[in-house]
């Protein structure tokens, strides 16, 4: 059964896993459309050809596009004018995030940063991953099926995986787990606060006694070089992207295995497919709709467009995706493609920096699924498993499956 979310951000528009109908057709047309957003009843599609009127910006849906626009931030800038996404932080937030700046400061904050997210450093936390796994699969099986993949594995094997990075002790990551949840699903005035606060005190402990973790060895490295703001900032991107995108791109990558068995065999049968599944698995689903709006710093002519100075920008990531720039077949779920240079992670300067964290998580994750539940089914029809509406990261609100 067809399902299209309904959204006053075009952007956000899904039908299950593919962009929807509208904006396929806008991508068709043109790489580059001007937009208006329906901000009213949020019915009908939300997305109409513009000729100026106030409050417009463009949409950016063609691959090369979008990787160019990504790629250029002296001339589209991520910080822009005046940011109107302040939501995304906690009450109280005092700093920016690193999204959020443009060289030469992003360049500053991003050398410290990428150290601590080699490969290599990565690969050291993947047993702990693998015991994160395990335990919540354990648990699964002994409550018996059915289960919800969300709430019993996904998102727990993803906040568990961010405590491990940052060093939340475990006397706390039950309330921790509790307050990120609620703050992620839109409580984040009461939550924000506490997470604030929570990671205040954090700071506070790893500046007198840095461990071996993520914001110790920053602290012991550079921690003369990063205030306590610049470094809650960090925390609050991991936890956003960490847990949020990580739970999401865990559960639908599920669904998507499910809906195509003969995949999900073969992954099963053959883990040295993982790490090209995973690939496959983020250019499909592309569960970030849009990174960091951009604004253009001057003038800029892209084919036939002129984009003023100061007009924004939103790259659709989902649309982008699919582009047959790409190469052939793009709508089609294929995990023995040849991996493609797709934008899930973003590109240029805010390629996602825990990108390598995400993919280990990914295969560790997906591999011990279907190691430990081989005839792993859904426990409902496909078309009643609940999608999330005009949420910042696409995803599904449960997933309830047995075995």
């Amino acid at each position: 059964m067809s399902q299209e979310t309904r959204s006053a951000r075009p952007y956000t528009r899904r039908d299950r896993f593919a962009p929807s109908r509208e904006l396929r057709r806008l991508s068709a047309e043109a790489p580059l459309t001007k937009i208006a957003t329906d901000t009213g009843t949020g019915t009908g599609t939300g997305v109409r050809a513009d000729t100026g009127a106030a409050g417009t910006r463009w949409l950016a849906t063609g691959y090369d596009v979008v990787r160019r626009i990504l790629g250029d931030p002296a001339r589209f800038s991520s910080s822009g004018p005046a940011r109107t996404d302040a939501g995304s932080r906690p009450d109280g937030w005092l700093g920016s995030l690193l999204v959020d700046h443009d060289p030469p400061e992003h360049t500053r904050l991003r050398s410290m940063l990428t150290p601590e997210f080699t490969v290599r450093r990565i690969r050291r936390l993947e047993p702990r991953v693998e015991a994160l796994a395990a335990e919540r699969l354990d648990a699964m099986e002994a409550a018996g099926p059915p289960a919800d993949l969300v709430s019993a594995f996904t998102w727990r094997v993803s906040v568990g995986t961010l405590c491990e990075l940052i060093g939340v002790p475990r006397d706390d990551r039950a309330d921790f787990e509790r307050r990120s949840r609620a703050f992620v699903s839109g409580g984040r005035s009461t939550h924000g606060s506490y997470l604030t606060r929570y990671f205040a005190a954090l700071l506070t402990r790893q500046r007198k006694d840095p461990d071996e973790g993520f914001i110790g060895m920053l602290v012991r490295d550079h921690g003369d070089r990063l205030t306590d703001e610049e470094l809650q900032s960090v925390i609050l991107v991991l936890l956003l992207a960490g847990i949020d995108n990580a739970s999401s791109m865990l559960s639908l990558g599920a669904l998507v295995l499910l809906d195509h068995p003969g995949q999900l065999a073969a992954l099963r049968d053959d883990p040295a497919l993982a790490d090209r599944a995973v690939e496959e698995l983020l250019r499909y689903l592309s569960v970030v709709h849009a990174p960091t709006a951009r604004f253009a710093v001057e003038d800029v002519t892209i084919g036939d467009q002129l984009i003023k100075a100061g007009e924004q920008v939103i790259c659709s990531l989902a649309t982008a995706n699919r582009d047959e720039a790409l190469g052939e077949g793009m709508d089609r779920f294929d995990l023995t493609r040849e991996p493609v240079p797709h934008l899930a992670l973003g590109h240029g300067i805010h390629h996602c920096l825990g990108a390598a964290l995400a993919r280990m998580e990914m295969r560790v994750a997906c591999l011990a699924l279907l190691r430990r539940f081989p005839a792993l089914r859904l426990a409902v029809p496909g078309d009643e498993v609940p999608f999330r509406e005009d949420a910042s990261v696409y995803g599904v609100e449960r997933l309830p499956v047995s075995w």
